[in-house]
Formats: structure tokens, C-alpha cells, sequence
């Protein structure tokens, strides 16, 4: 006998006849429903500063960014391709023609050759003299505060006054360097009147003010290296030359990056030196323009020509030539990371070969030698 089951109409036994359950609410949304007027309110203002308030944290930085950066940059170049005077305001509209007239300008050119000239002079002695203080100020030495900060004291000076010391110190006639030099029986030399000589003092009185800054930034990024690398490649055998070329450098890349990227802007910009080294001359720069930088010639074009069209244009390529040299610094540096980072892949295969193929002998003579013992 069969016992016959009483279903209801419309019922299934089947997974396709089965009725969908209503999905359970989830938490949030019974935590909704409870909630009163003016919780609900709360809840939803405390949704909007959770997802919105970190924008409005950062908006005053892009606010005053495109303010006193973004702003002055475009009306920079709008002021660029017009004819532009000191007190007449805006001219016509000129186009490319103060670009193209500062380029076929001899003085635009002696301008940047004088700037590269003196950012090479004080950039590259500035970082080698900065990398050998980091290092030595990494050590354990006796009153690390008081070393620390008297390499930071030439940068609290403001470079007005340093201008002025160094410049007196470089005076021809009655300057501090040019006695010395005569003490040992060497003729003086023209600091103000010479190209190269006028190069190297005023990339003297740059060194002089950032080189401890510069420091301060590399000691801080050698201090964050763990200890352990060192300690265990002094246990390997390292000395310290080789623990400082092969560990502290590849690991300190980032900032040695950072700074190289600000001294290259800070020394393409470079200024109040070349304005101030001989103050009795007449033309900024010198007499013959021996050392007038770019900016140097950008101000006189502004304000002792009153032509702020092509100072604008000045501005503008020294602008270009700024982010030019920027992402070449960068190019570079992600090259030579690219290819410490091969040949730091490639150690661990190689060590394996020699140790495989230092193994293959041993393990054959062990063989050789279990061989005669079975036969004797």
C-alpha cells in the first residue's frame, strides 16, 4: 500500500516550484528603521563627513595652489605672447614673437650659459660634500646635536648678508682671498671681472648656504636604513667603503633624487648672488655680463626695459627647460634603479651555479671514494 500525502494547491516539490524567501534585512537597514527624526539626520551628516570631510581637508592646499602657482603660471604665459609693457599694460597680441626674439637674442643665450655654468660649479661639489657630511654625522660621535646643527647655520643666514661677506671676501683690491693668495706669491685674481673666476665665487657662496641643508635631508635618509644590513655585511667581511657604496646609496636613492631635483631647480633660479656680488656695477651681471643668470636677465628685461612681454617668454622657457631637466634627472634615476635591481636578481643565480658547480665534484669524489671501499 501506498500512503498518499495531502499537498496544498500550487505546492512543489521540486527547486523550481520552491517560493523565493524574502531576503533577510541586513543590519544597516534595521538600524535605519529604528532610528527617530533626528537621528536619522545625524546618522546622515556623519555619512557625508565620513565620505567628503577628507576632501575638504586637502581643498585649501589645490585653493592656494591655484592661487599664487597655476594662476600666475597662465597669466604668465598670456602676458607672453603679447606686447607688454611696464606702464603701458597690454599691447597687441604678438603671438610667438618674444619667444622667437629671445631666442635669436645673444643675451638670452650668455644668460643661460652663465646658469649652467654655475649650477654645475655648486650642484655637483654641493652633493659630494653633503654625502661625505651625512655620512660622517651618521656615525657615533661625541655631541651629535651640536654637529648637527652648526652644519644647519649657514642656511639660517639670509643670503643677502652672505652675498655681501663673500663679496667683500672676492674683492679685487682689498679682498680676503686675493691677500692670501699673495701671501703664497700667487697673482690676484679678477673675481668680478672674469667669467670663470666669477662663477666659482658666486658657486662658492651657494655651496656655502645648502650644502648643510642638503646633509640634514641625507643624514635623515641614512638614519632610516635598518642597522641589521650593516651588521650583517660587516659579519660577511665588509668594510665600511663598501658597506656605504653597496648598502647606504642604493638605499638612500629616493632622497638622493629629491635633492637632486631641488638643487636643480633652486640653481637654475638662482638670483640674489649674481645681483648682489658687485653692487657698484652698473648692468646686473657684471660689467661685460660675465655672470648674469637667467633670471638675472629676466629681471632687467622686466623692470629696466619694461618689456614684460619678453621677460614673460623668458620665464616661460626657463619654465621648460626646468621640467626638461626634471624628468631626464627622473629617466635616469629609474634607469640606474632598474639596473641595480638586476644585478641584485642576478647574485642569487650565479652564487647558485657556483655552489652547484662546486657541488658536482664533491659529490662525485664521495661517490669514487664509497666506490673503492665496496671493491676493497
Amino acid at each position: 500500500m501506498s500512503t498518499m500525502t495531502n499537498k496544498p494547491p500550487g505546492a512543489s516539490t521540486g527547486p523550481a516550484g520552491r517560493k523565493a524567501r524574502p531576503s533577510a534585512p541586513t543590519p544597516e537597514k534595521l538600524r535605519e528603521d529604528q532610528l527617530t527624526g533626528k537621528q536619522r539626520h545625524r546618522h546622515f551628516f556623519s555619512r557625508l563627513d565620513y565620505k567628503y570631510s577628507p576632501y575638504l581637508y586637502v581643498a585649501p592646499f589645490f585653493i592656494l595652489f591655484a592661487l599664487v602657482g597655476l594662476f600666475p603660471l597662465v597669466y604668465t604665459f598670456v602676458v607672453s605672447i603679447n606686447d607688454w609693457d611696464l606702464l603701458g599694460g597690454a599691447g597687441e597680441w604678438v603671438g610667438l614673437e618674444n619667444y622667437t626674439a629671445e631666442l635669436s637674442s645673444p643675451l638670452f643665450w650668455n644668460s643661460l650659459f652663465n646658469t649652467f655654468s654655475i649650477f654645475l660649479l655648486s650642484a655637483i661639489p654641493q652633493l659630494a660634500i653633503a654625502t661625505f657630511i651625512a655620512a660622517m654625522l651618521d656615525q657615533n660621535l661625541r655631541a651629535k646635536t651640536f654637529w648637527r646643527m652648526s652644519v644647519l647655520v649657514p642656511y639660517v643666514v639670509t643670503p643677502v648678508a652672505v652675498t655681501l661677506i663673500f663679496s667683500n671676501a672676492f674683492d679685487e683690491k682689498y679682498g680676503l682671498i686675493n691677500n692670501l693668495l699673495q701671501v703664497f706669491n700667487v697673482d690676484p685674481v679678477a673675481w668680478k671681472t672674469s667669467v670663470f673666476p666669477s662663477h666659482l665665487a658666486i658657486a662658492t657662496m651657494v655651496n656655502w648656504r645648502w650644502t648643510g641643508y642638503n646633509a640634514l635631508i641625507l643624514l635623515a635618509a641614512m638614519q632610516a636604513v635598518p642597522r641589521e644590513l650593516h651588521e650583517s655585511a660587516a659579519l660577511d667581511g665588509a668594510g665600511k667603503l663598501r658597506r656605504f657604496f653597496s648598502i647606504t646609496l642604493p638605499s638612500i636613492r629616493p632622497t638622493m633624487i629629491f635633492v637632486i631635483i631641488t638643487a636643480t631647480i633652486g640653481g637654475m633660479q638662482i638670483f640674489t648672488e649674481p645681483k648682489l656680488f658687485n653692487a657698484s656695477s652698473s648692468v646686473p651681471g657684471g660689467p661685460d655680463r660675465q655672470y648674469q643668470t637667467t633670471v638675472l636677465y629676466l629681471w632687467d628685461l622686466a623692470f629696466n626695459r619694461g618689456d614684460f612681454g619678453r621677460a614673460s617668454a623668458v620665464a616661460w622657457m626657463l619654465f621648460l627647460i626646468i621640467i626638461l631637466i626634471g624628468v631626464i634627472n627622473f629617466l635616469l634615476s629609474r634607469k640606474i634603479a632598474s639596473s641595480g635591481e638586476k644585478r641584485a636578481g642576478r647574485r642569487p643565480a650565479r652564487r647558485g651555479r657556483r655552489a652547484g658547480k662546486t657541488a658536482i665534484p664533491a659529490s662525485g669524489q664521495d661517490m669514487a671514494e664509497a666506490r673503492r671501499r665496496n671493491h676493497g
